[in-house]
């Protein structure tokens, strides 16, 4: 027989040794505080443009604010196609980011051979910018407000070339919207990027465009190219006297944006603490500076507002997808 001191004794022990086993284990199973090391921020184009400055500065300050380096990485092909599904297929642990884009939100319905579903695969976790488009065309033609460009249009229909820096783009998409609530036939010519249309339109090889006002407004300014109208409701910070074109033709509205997600299933505490850090960066004074500078437009808000945001876009970009008629079949 135990005597009643033994039992309470050894009971005693058991019960410090089983709660010693539970601290251990409770303490091991903890995971490192995130982040523990680097983060890719993966974005789906070619180096270089708006794109690389606005990830580099944000990776700079999220490595200034969270102690680990977040290292762009470059991964283009397929617009965006290639990056974006390199991301999702990434373990959901906070370590691959994606610059998401404009892009992600016209290709759900303007690509049907995408072999992912975006919505599914990506959590949204915070914008970074919105950047306006302009109407720019040669300054041969005589027109200086959207309202006599569409007059000459029409007086010349099938006659004007009009060019954008891809097929299923912000850009090509934003001019078949203008063509369709202006009752205007152009013809669609479509580049390998914004530098060689708008060397073309320059040349008077094309007679307008629809481009980014950050790889524009230069030229713009330097009396190159003329600047009718912005496709934002508002007008552009580095293009002030340029009217919206909505000022025209009242429904029209487009921009191209971009943001970062994470792969689904990613920890909620990690898409809340990115969406705070870039919304720190966002609020710094040399990187409100840079995105001022490019004509850019900060967004701000938590995870919830930007993945609102994505629905909207998508669902915008789909109407103008079947509106125009133009799909990726293969």
């Amino acid at each position: 027989m135990i005597s009643k001191r033994a039992f309470l004794g050894s009971a005693a022990g058991a019960a410090f040794a089983a709660f010693g086993v539970r601290t251990i284990g409770s303490a091991a199973a903890q995971p490192a505080a995130y982040p523990a090391h680097p983060v890719r921020w993966i974005v789906p184009y070619a180096a270089g443009g708006a794109t690389d400055v606005l990830s580099r500065m944000i990776c700079q300050s999220l490595t200034d604010q969270l102690g680990q380096p977040f290292v762009v990485e470059n991964k283009p092909g397929a617009g965006s196609n290639i990056g974006t599904q390199a991301v999702i297929n990434s373990p959901a642990d906070g370590y691959t980011l994606l610059l998401t884009s404009t892009a992600n939100a016209i290709n759900a319905s303007f690509d049907r051979t995408l072999p992912f579903d975006f919505a599914k695969g990506i959590t949204p976790v915070a914008g970074v910018a919105r950047i306006p488009l302009v109407l720019v065309i040669n300054n041969d033609i005589p027109a200086h407000n959207v309202a006599e460009f569409i007059a000459y249009a029409k007086a010349n229909p099938g006659k004007i070339s009009v060019g954008s820096s891809g097929i299923g783009t912000s850009l090509h998409l934003s001019g078949e919207l203008f063509k369709a609530l202006a009752g205007i036939n152009m013809v669609h010519v479509p580049y390998r990027g914004s530098a060689p249309g708008l060397t073309d339109l320059m040349a008077g090889q094309i007679q307008a465009m629809f481009d980014n006002v950050t790889s524009s407004f230069e030229l713009v300014k330097a009396g190159k190219i003329r600047a009718l109208g912005v496709t934002t409701r508002e007008r552009s910070t580095v293009l002030p006297d340029v009217p919206p074109i909505a000022d025209t033709l009242k429904d029209y509205d487009t921009s191209s944006f971009y943001g970062t997600g994470v792969p689904h299933g990613t920890p909620t505490e990690i898409v809340d603490k990115l969406n705070a850090a870039i919304n720190a960066a966002l609020d710094q004074p040399n990187v409100k500076q840079r995105i001022a500078e490019l004509g850019a437009i900060p967004l701000h808000g938590n995870a919830q507002q930007f993945a609102a945001m994505m629905r909207a876009e998508t669902e915008s970009w789909r109407k103008i997808v079947e509106m125009s008629g133009v799909h990726k079949e293969g």
